[in-house]
């Protein structure tokens, strides 16, 4: 039963979001910023948000770029942290929702609705999905894990 709730509900968001979808690795609000590359995380510091637990909104004027995506930072300081070391700061799963990467989907990772976990940023949907991911949060990380290798480089409208 519960197996096809989930579904229902994947199913349902895939209805919802089609704008939500971004075609790569990354997961990017559509238009482009200043500097002429998509969005990451709605513009909020990654950094901020791992280090200090805070959803704090960047501004264009401290914008990094890394692997074509424009990441939006609080301050210079935030921005040169995640410069030096990205890979510790980028949400987990192109910042994709890690339930819908769960099911094999890219739904768009919203940072209202986000875990840290063992150091790591994880951004789901909304909060309906959020509940279902903290009904079984190893799970699902590991499901993600297996399934983003898989569709890492497919275009969500193919999933």
């Amino acid at each position: 039963m519960l197996k096809l709730t989930v579904i229902a509900v994947v199913a349902g968001m895939t209805a919802l979001s089609p704008t939500a979808f971004a075609v790569d690795e990354y997961n990017t609000s559509s238009g482009l910023t200043s500097v002429g590359k998509p969005l990451g995380m709605h513009g909020v510091d990654p950094v901020a948000f791992l280090d200090i637990g805070n959803r704090i909104g960047g501004a264009a004027t401290h914008t990094a770029i890394h692997d074509g995506t424009a990441y939006y930072f609080s301050s210079n300081e935030t921005m040169k942290k995640f410069q030096a070391t990205p890979a510790a700061y980028l949400p987990q799963n192109g910042g994709f929702c890690t339930f819908g990467v769960s099911v094999g989907k890219k739904f768009d990772g919203d940072p209202k609705f986000a875990a840290v976990i063992d150091g790591k940023l994880y951004l789901f949907l909304n909060e309906q999905i959020f509940r279902m991911f903290q009904k079984d949060k190893a799970g699902t990380i590991s499901k993600a894990a297996t399934n983003w290798n898989k569709i890492r480089t497919v275009a969500a409208q193919d999933l």
